[in-house]
């Protein structure tokens, strides 16, 4: 049987595994979609930022004066300084351009780092199992047990001394308190699905352990890394702030950070100088709203049990 020269021949698609990505955005209706491209775009927003801060930014963020002339101190808004200028004479828009960088390369930095650790831990523990399976679960379960702000501080006092760059300082403290939830995650997962069939068929061939872990064991268990990882970066950045507010993150020589502005212009507001910690507070609240707001809709968009999808309606007399 051959085709009519008139039956359309259907063109193939264009980047088949883009489209199998993204497939569940397009499907996503309803309050999970607003809450993910709301999110994104807040968060697409403060990136933006972040990159082009030198040239969006009137002041470097340290910078005190122009041609000699100093800044006036608690400046109000102005045609020269639009959000004002703080105790320290720098301007708050400055600050707060920069301060988006320094925010998003400590919490990009150390997300990866507790990435590059939990993964692999999880995996291994929850495949082999046996002793190093429950050391590494002891070990973890002892982090869990410190508050996240008290653990991430003492290891910012430890690695203080020795690390000259309080970015990696941050970003190591922070590490820490998220690599025991990746690896709980991976270690779960891991654990239900390596008795899967498939994993032993696998095995019934004779296929390594690190293939298995690899091939067949990892693709089923990532899928819930970037809705945790979304998520976790709203609270490194909580977390970020309150070190940068007890004076244990990025110090003001070496970048801009909202907590230490914060910390700074407490005593602003009793005075009536609003604009110190206003701007930095709301640039601290659009953020984390934004990363929350990008993992819930991640979450109902990947997870395909709350994925709410566009109904199709049917006539019944067409059928019949």
């Amino acid at each position: 049987m051959t085709d009519s020269p008139h039956t359309p021949v259907p063109k193939p698609q264009r980047f088949p595994a883009l489209r199998r990505i993204f497939q569940p955005v397009a499907e996503t209706r309803g309050f999970a979609r607003f809450m993910l491209w709301t999110g994104a775009v807040l968060t697409g927003l403060f990136i933006l930022m972040a990159i082009f801060a030198p040239w969006l930014s009137p002041y470097a963020f340290d910078q005190y004066q122009l041609a000699g002339v100093a800044f006036p101190q608690t400046a109000p808004p102005s045609a020269l300084h639009p959000l004002g200028t703080n105790v320290q004479s720098t301007d708050v828009l400055a600050q707060i351009l920069w301060g988006a960088r320094t925010e998003l390369l400590v919490v990009a930095l150390a997300l990866i780092l507790a990435l590059a650790i939990g993964v692999p831990l999880g995996l291994i523990a929850g495949y082999f199992g046996g002793w190093f399976d429950r050391i590494m679960v002891l070990v973890m379960d002892a982090m869990f047990a410190i508050p996240s702000l008290l653990l991430a501080l003492v290891i910012a006092f430890l690695l203080g001394s020795s690390i000259a760059s309080g970015i990696v300082v941050a970003a190591a403290a922070i590490t820490i308190v998220y690599v025991p939830q990746y690896f709980r995650v991976l270690r779960n997962h891991v654990t239900s699905v390596r008795e899967e069939s498939y994993v032993e068929a696998a095995r019934a061939i004779g296929a390594p352990p690190s293939t298995i872990l690899t091939k067949y064991i990892f693709f089923n268990v990532i899928q819930a890394i970037p809705v945790l990882a979304t998520l976790n970066a709203a609270d490194a950045i909580l977390t970020l702030t309150g070190l940068g507010f007890l004076g244990y993150g990025v110090q003001p020589t070496q970048g801009a950070e909202w907590g230490y502005d914060v910390s700074r212009a407490v005593g602003d507001a009793a005075s009536g100088i609003w604009w110190t910690t206003l701007f930095p507070g709301l640039a601290i609240v659009l953020l984390v709203t934004g990363l929350t707001l990008l993992g819930e809709g991640l979450n109902e968009t990947i997870n395909p049990v709350l994925r709410q999808r566009a109904a199709t309606r049917v006539n019944m007399e067409d059928e019949a």
